[in-house]
């Protein structure tokens, strides 16, 4: 993985107790001052929610990730716009504009992310899986080149035969005194949509579970057409 950052079980055990104390703290003030706060933070979601159009390619859904043997995937709503975090490798690719996203994560260190960008034209689309394509196969330079420390390797794992194409490729990053971490990344196209699938984990590449991941972005790339 990227230089180790705080845990997703950890991310997430910190949003639960944020709104269980938000929950006490409503409960605290009275049932009509309740009311009134969770009227409020209502409108505010409601207010601040980016609305997904009907016409949005299909997403991914957890049951469709490669299975965790110790826990069950979670999933965000699909948002408009991409991640406030980019997934690693492919940071500075990918356009907002057309972009939708969903992140899954477990109960421990393994999470994934679904990018989708629906572009102009057929040429855009092909133009942004081979630059997303480019900036994964120099990934492990390009991070070495950051952690002069670390070592960094990748695998091309070839292409599928799914619509207009797909491709799978794996990324291993390991830093003194940290885990390791093993990404794999499957590019594919429909036409003029564009979807990037990154599943991560702390491991090595035997550690990776491929054959799902091959079958997971066939069916992302399935799921982009949208009559």
């Amino acid at each position: 993985m990227r230089k180790p950052t705080r845990s997703l079980r950890g991310a997430v055990l910190g949003l639960v107790a944020t709104a269980t104390a938000a929950v006490v703290a409503m409960a605290a003030t009275g049932p009509a001052q309740a009311q009134t706060q969770a009227h409020a933070q209502e409108t505010l979601a409601r207010a601040t929610a980016q609305a997904v159009p009907r016409s949005t390619p299909g997403h991914l859904v957890p049951r469709e990730l490669p299975p965790h043997p110790s826990s069950d995937w979670y999933a965000s709503d699909v948002t408009q716009g991409l991640p406030e975090t980019a997934p690693f490798c492919v940071e500075k690719t990918l356009p907002s504009a057309g972009a939708t996203h969903r992140t899954f994560w477990t109960e421990y260190d393994t999470g994934a992310t679904q990018i989708v960008v629906r572009t102009g034209t057929v040429a855009a689309a092909r133009q942004l899986a081979a630059a997303a394509e480019q900036k994964i196969r120099n990934c492990a330079a390009d991070w070495q080149r950051t952690y002069p420390q670390g070592t960094a390797s990748w695998r091309d794992y070839g292409a599928l035969a799914v619509e207009d194409g797909a491709h799978v490729y794996g990324v291993h990053t390991s830093y003194p005194d940290s885990e390791p971490g093993i990404h794999l990344f499957g590019v594919g196209r429909d036409g003029r949509t564009v979807t990037i699938v990154t599943w991560a984990q702390m491991g090595d590449y035997d550690q990776a579970p491929l054959a799902d991941f091959q079958r997971t972005i066939t069916t992302a790339v399935v799921k982009l057409y949208h009559p």
